[in-house]
């Protein structure tokens, strides 16, 4: 069962930010980072199951923003190397919530130095650039918020309102960092702010490639595969019915409650096995039990 255990966990850690090997989350000792181990954030981003379902979520979302869509599409490798986006964008997620403030820091600065160079013109002909605050707001609010209902439905459905408004204020930080204005704080905002960003959204052909991209993106294994497939079918059965819809994807009920069912006990098995990730490291720097 130990050789099974680690086995699963090279192939989790694989495809986390941990694989760029920039960042020793064990050190400095008694460093508590940018938040600390008794912010909820570090319950949300502590979770590679539901952080791996969100991060679906969030990223068919924020491909629904047609400026949100051409900055990624014209800048980054992402056809290319889906695994590599995986591995950058968890890298600054756990980095700025689990690791040392220096290294935090040393992110955000990262990518607020990236972002000054991806400008362009979108499909239509409206000009775009990373660095803008509106833009940032979506991209954080699409992130934060498939998180947490990651989070809800796959690990802890009684997390309190106010904890959830609590995780909304701690992350909007982040965001403001790097640029964002007007970020929600709290669930209620957070809502009334998607809401609000709707008439803005749509799905076109680019949209339904990315879509198509996480269908085909490599797994770490042929075991890993239809793991893989599965926090596939739970990101994309996150979505909002909303969001399914533009998308043109079928949401039954018979379909959802086959995915969420199978879904549960794979992502405990994943928890059972995950024991060197980007919290486990951080909690040892802290001398905290695991």
């Amino acid at each position: 069962m130990e050789y099974l255990r680690r086995r699963i966990e090279a192939q989790m850690l694989s495809m986390t930010g941990l694989a760029l090997g920039q960042i020793d989350f064990e050190q400095p000792k008694g460093d508590p980072g940018l938040y600390g181990p008794d912010a909820v954030c570090w319950q949300v981003h502590g979770d590679f199951p539901c952080m791996l379902i969100g991060g679906i979520t969030a990223l068919l979302l924020q491909m629904l923003h047609p400026l949100a869509l051409a900055g990624v599409w014209d800048h980054s490798n992402f056809r290319d190397d889906m695994t590599g986006r995986l591995r950058r964008t968890g890298q600054f997620i756990a980095g700025t919530t689990f690791a040392a403030r220096a290294d935090a820091d040393w992110l955000i600065d990262k990518v607020r130095t990236l972002h000054e160079k991806v400008v362009g013109t979108a499909a239509d002909g409206r000009p775009y650039a990373a660095s803008d605050p509106a833009l940032l707001t979506w991209v954080h609010v699409a992130e934060v918020h498939s998180f947490m209902a990651a989070h809800l439905r796959y690990l802890n459905p009684h997390l309190s309102l106010a904890e959830q408004d609590r995780y909304y204020a701690e992350t909007a930080l982040i965001a403001q960092r790097l640029g964002a204005e007007q970020v929600p704080t709290d669930a209620r905002a957070i809502a009334a702010y998607i809401d609000g960003m709707r008439g803005q959204l749509l799905c076109d052909e680019r949209s339904l490639e990315v879509l198509r991209l996480l269908h085909t993106a490599p797994a770490p294994s042929v075991l890993a595969r239809p793991v893989g497939a599965l926090m596939l079918q739970a990101g994309v059965d996150l979505l909002p019915d909303w969001a399914a819809q533009l998308f043109g994807i079928d949401h039954s009920p018979l379909r959802r409650s086959l995915v969420r069912a199978t879904t549960q006990p794979v992502a405990g098995a994943m928890r059972w096995a995950l024991r060197n990730g980007s919290i486990h490291r951080a909690r040892r720097r802290l001398d905290l039990p695991l």
